[in-house]
């Protein structure tokens, strides 16, 4: 142990003074009040405990008196020293005095008990840390919203590690900040002629030390249970440190680090429990390097361990792997991880079903969204934000509107203000839905919870209404996005022509394109794809065709919506080369057409009389899982009969 190890602990505890055990008569001092003797009788009080044991060991013959009297001897030598301010030298260079043997020992016995003075220190710290009002207040926050038991317990140690490690930080701060001229100064009046960068020396004694320390009698029962106690209790404060790993255990550590993802490394890690024989820091220690460098093999090791003993597994382990699995979309792994749970008789938390709930919303099962989500409330657990979005969008996802929207007004009577992410993908779904009452409500409720309306909610509510038939409203937000300084993008322009061609208003489409031409404004590929739509239905063939050429000008091939524009005026204009070709197009991506672009090309195909396209066309929606129409099999039965009447 070095000189100015010692000082700079001495110089450190000045602030704090150590007290007794509860029940222990405290070291005689005499000025109480004086911090230095405090420190130092509490350094002695710790080196004749450790030192009593020491010679217990080696005399196993001698009688209580004997040992008493060595002790004396040998404090005594300490405390002369102490009183002379010679405790340094006397620690490094250790004393003619004592053989070498007792030498090693006292010095031994000062660094032991130099260092547990410093994790008493750090101990005491942390539980005025603990008791502090603004862990109080984030523990009562975290009680409040659900977090129970081990988690609680965590979540507070926690905390007060990060006010004690702020604390500590900006203690050093203060030393730096020290003049180099005072700490010089200082260190002379102390007669300290070393380097100029040992801190402080030791403290000038106030008084004589009247050292009693329990009357040296410190061998009865009652002392060890009393350490026992402490040393428990400090535990649980204070975290232990894993073992340090070494020789084949540290090779076979390795090895599991770098197993490749088909490896099983069941055989590993038995070889690596018989080795070091874990712990559940131990456990902890490896899990994250494994998580660091071995996401996949983290997850194969981190379920292994869920059945260790050692690793005394709780409620907690299994909804953190519960966690890591939903970050990485493996819901399959999450579940089975929710099932081991089920098996052991253990009740998913809250955290658990929480996840649980985040991860069939992403997944788009809102059935077992839904029962995660009553879970928690039947735990009485009042769902957070983050948890009510999920839900939501859950709703939002398997298209039950009307559930998500009375989800979203109960999330904002529990004062929840919804996200303007949130708000924006239950407008999408009222647009898709061609509901313009539900997006007014909802652009409505944006604006109130101060978010403005921006060009892609204006575009949703052109869209809304545009879907529904009606082109005036559509255009009334057409013209509040230029009002409001916003340039109306390619897909915006395009809804408000689809908007015009629902109801064929010619006149109010010209117009518009005129005055995007008198601005400058170039149309883009989605607004040609509305007009060649809108002349279809028109069956201005040329013209459609013309509107054709700028997808073939920009080298860009056209939609799918185009192809089905193309297939239903060229099935009506009965050219049927060029409606094979549209029609091979759709067949080819069957999987992406929807009901409604199915039954239009069947129709068009039995109006142009290509009965048996249509035929292969509708087996073709059937096999993708939709129903057929009454309008539709009325159509294809007489499409049938009036084929059989005509033969």
């Amino acid at each position: 142990m070095t000189d100015s190890v010692f000082r700079r602990f001495i110089h450190s505890s000045q602030e704090t003074v150590f007290s007794g055990a509860k029940g222990v008569e405290t070291v005689s001092l005499e000025s109480e009040d004086d911090d230095d003797d405090a420190v130092m009788n509490e350094f002695l009080s710790r080196f004749v405990w450790i030192m009593r044991g020491k010679l217990t060991e080696v005399y196993t013959d001698a009688d209580k008196k004997e040992i008493d009297a060595m002790l004396h001897v040998i404090v005594g030598k300490v405390v002369s020293e102490m009183e002379e301010d010679r405790l340094e030298h006397f620690i490094d260079s250790g004393s003619q005095e004592f053989s070498e043997d007792l030498w090693t020992t006292v010095r031994e016995v000062s660094s032991v008990v130099l260092e547990d003075m410093k994790k008493a220190k750090k101990k005491e710290k942390m539980r005025s840390f603990l008791q502090s009002e603004e862990v109080k207040e984030m523990t009562r926050f975290a009680g409040e919203i659900g977090i129970r038991g081990d988690m609680l317990r965590e979540l507070r140690f926690k905390w007060a590690r990060e006010k004690l490690e702020d604390s500590e930080f900006y203690e050093s701060l203060d030393r730096m900040r020290k003049d180099p001229m005072e700490l010089e100064v200082e260190s002379q009046s102390h007669g300290n002629d070393e380097d100029d960068d040992q801190e402080v020396s030791l403290p000038k004694r106030s008084g004589k030390i009247m050292y009693n320390i329990y009357g040296l009698d410190l061998s009865k029962p009652k002392w060890a249970e009393v350490a026992e106690q402490i040393h428990e209790a400090g535990g649980s404060i204070w975290p232990q440190d894993p073992k340090p790993i070494s020789g084949k255990c540290k090779v076979v550590t390795e090895r599991i680090v770098s197993l490749q993802v088909d490896d099983d490394p069941s055989p590993l890690i038995a070889e690596w429990i018989e080795l070091l024989q874990p712990t559940r820091i131990d456990w902890v220690a490896l899990l994250d390097r494994l998580k660091e460098r071995n996401v996949q093999m983290y997850f194969k090791v981190a379920e292994l361990v869920l059945d260790e003993e050692t690793f005394q597994t709780n409620v907690r382990d299994y909804s953190q792997l519960v966690d890591e699995h939903s970050k990485h979309n493996q819901l399959d792994d999450a579940e089975r991880i929710v099932q081991k749970m089920n098996e052991k008789g253990l009740t998913p938390d809250i955290w658990t079903n929480a996840t649980m709930v985040h991860m069939y919303s992403k997944a788009g099962n809102l059935n077992r969204a839904k029962q995660a989500f009553e879970s928690l409330k039947s735990q009485g657990f009042q769902p957070d934000h983050k948890v009510y979005s999920s839900m939501v969008m859950a709703f939002v996802n398997a298209g039950d509107l009307n559930s998500a929207d009375s989800l979203r007004k109960h999330m904002e009577l529990k004062k929840f203000k919804p996200s303007e992410d949130l708000y924006l993908a239950l407008l999408r779904s009222f647009a898709l839905n061609a509901d313009p009452t539900g997006a007014d409500r909802i652009s409505t409720q944006m604006e109130f919870h101060g978010y403005q309306l921006g060009l892609e909610p204006y575009t949703y509510l052109i869209e809304a209404n545009s879907r529904s038939g009606n082109p005036y409203q559509a255009r009334k937000y057409f013209d509040d996005i230029i009002k409001h300084g916003y340039k109306p993008d390619d897909k915006c322009i395009a809804l408000m022509i689809a908007a015009y061609a629902n109801k064929n208003l010619l006149d109010n489409g010209l117009q518009l394109l005129l005055q995007f031409e008198k601005d400058g404004t170039e149309l883009g590929l989605a607004t040609y794809s509305a007009l060649i739509d809108w002349l279809s239905k028109l069956q201005l063939v040329d013209e459609a065709e013309d509107l054709l050429e700028k997808f073939t000008e920009k080298g860009v091939s056209p939609s799918l919506d185009v192809h089905i524009s193309l297939c239903d005026m060229y099935a009506h204009a009965r050219e049927e080369k060029k409606t094979l070709q549209a029609l091979g197009v759709l067949e080819a991506n069957k999987d992406k057409l929807k009901l409604a672009d199915f039954e239009r090309v069947i129709n068009a195909l039995i109006a142009g009389g290509f009965r048996q396209d249509a035929e292969r066309m509708h087996n073709l929606m059937k096999a993708q899982g939709f129903t057929t129409s009454n309008q539709l099999s009325i159509s294809l039965k007489a499409s049938q009969t009036f084929s059989r009447g005509h033969l």
